[in-house]
């Protein structure tokens, strides 16, 4: 105890010196928290918003943008589709479930989606206020929408065409809250769910009806529906944005992809593979940012040894008085490494603390559009690498120093004087 008390007291004898080291370390530290803690926060957002979706069917496009903007809903869609092309993929044998979805509104940013209840029983969402829609314009928040918008069951807004914030309002037609859903940490919690009839009725179809929730668990005569509620009351076919699809068999990510980009006039896109791509393409921004810290660590290390190594040759009076007093060269040795752990515990802590600042303020800057799930104070176990990391520059870069001063007789030290 008393050689870390003489240690800390060592390393606050020089402040500036001390804190420019610190302040090295810390922030090649912060940055390596940083992609730390966005890798973490991504890949668990991916991993849940992409449960249970094997396939999105949509407008032929960009393979990604429909899985951007169907799934994770931070870009716009390619375009509609016919409904009745998709309540016909109901029919595909290979096809477990398929769930309609239309975009095209918003409300303050936050994303109107029309589907059927099958999508948020998709990520098991559950109710924390209300029940689910069941009739047209009626809307189910996300607890992250509710927060933002102030609202509660009863209240009513109105629709905003776009899917940003500052579109043309559609003042005819007033959403209801019905219901609120519990967090869940999905992509649920920052979208505004109602039946696909809503969206249809907002864009100037006044008898349009849902397709019906038993039409999507695919009873009856699906012909018929399809024939049904595929059309407008005037011939006109009714469209939707995409469809996300389930498979029977993971046989099918073979075929069904081929059978709906070449017989169909829609495209599909497998998120797995638009992901792997996306985290690559992440992957090279990173690669700057983990060079750039491993250089802060670096300049930090080469910091702390000069720091170090100039203590042992200015402290040679104080070193030898302790040696005079009956302190082993060990323990000279050990006080040079505590300063060492000292450094790099208050490094470490002061990284974490710059990391996850760089990480709120990133997600606080991404919910201008309230797209990415990223922000807030997570401690993933990855995070051990941090304090590890900065102990292992600090005291290798004091191994050198303090061997020095291990090596060094009492009267050596005392002939310097």
């Amino acid at each position: 105890m008393k050689t870390l008390a003489f240690a800390w007291y060592y390393l606050w004898s020089r402040p500036l010196a001390a804190a420019l080291n610190v302040l090295l370390l810390a922030l090649g530290l912060g940055s390596i928290t940083f992609l730390l803690l966005v890798g973490h926060q991504l890949n668990q957002a991916f991993t849940r918003d992409l449960a249970g979706i094997d396939a999105v069917v949509g407008a032929k496009g960009s393979p990604m943008q429909l899985i951007l903007s169907g799934v994770l809903h931070v870009d716009v869609p390619p375009g509609n589709v016919p409904l009745q092309a998709v309540q016909a993929l109901r029919q595909h044998p290979l096809v477990a479930s398929v769930i309609p979805i239309s975009l095209g509104d918003s409300v303050q940013g936050f994303r109107i989606v029309g589907t059927t209840h099958d999508y948020p029983n998709l990520y098991q969402a559950k109710l924390a206020q209300g029940a689910l829609w069941d009739q047209p314009l009626q809307v189910v928040l996300g607890a992250t929408a509710a927060a933002k918008l102030g609202a509660t069951l009863g209240s009513q807004f109105d629709g905003t065409h776009g899917l940003g914030a500052g579109g043309h309002a559609h003042g005819d037609s007033h959403y209801t809250v019905v219901g609120i859903l519990a967090p869940s940490g999905s992509v649920l919690d920052r979208l505004v769910l109602t039946g696909l009839a809503s969206v249809w009725q907002v864009h100037g179809d006044p008898d349009a009806e849902d397709p019906g929730e038993h039409d999507a668990h695919a009873q009856g005569d699906k012909a018929h529906a399809a024939q049904a509620h595929g059309t407008k009351a005037h011939g006109a076919p009714r469209e939707v944005t995409m469809a996300l699809v389930r498979y029977k068999t993971p046989l099918a990510a073979i075929s069904f992809p081929r059978f709906v980009n070449t017989s169909t006039v829609m495209q599909a896109a497998a998120p797995a593979v638009e992901v792997t791509r996306l985290l690559h393409l992440l992957g090279l921004g990173t690669d700057v940012l983990r060079a750039f810290a491993g250089v802060l660590l670096l300049t930090a290390a080469l910091s702390v040894f000069i720091a170090l190594w100039s203590a042992v040759r200015e402290r040679r009076g104080d070193l030898a008085l302790l040696r005079m007093l009956g302190a082993p060269p060990a323990r000279i040795a050990a006080l040079l490494l505590c300063e060492a752990l000292w450094l790099g515990l208050v490094a470490a802590a002061l990284g974490l603390l710059l990391g996850q600042g760089f990480v709120t303020a990133l997600g606080w800057f991404l919910q201008l559009d309230n797209s990415l799930l990223v922000g807030g104070m997570v401690w993933p176990f990855a995070l051990a690498a941090v304090p590890a990391l900065a102990l292992g520059v600090s005291l290798g870069a004091a191994l050198l120093p303090a061997w020095g001063a291990y090596r060094v007789s009492v009267l050596e030290l005392l002939q310097t004087r």
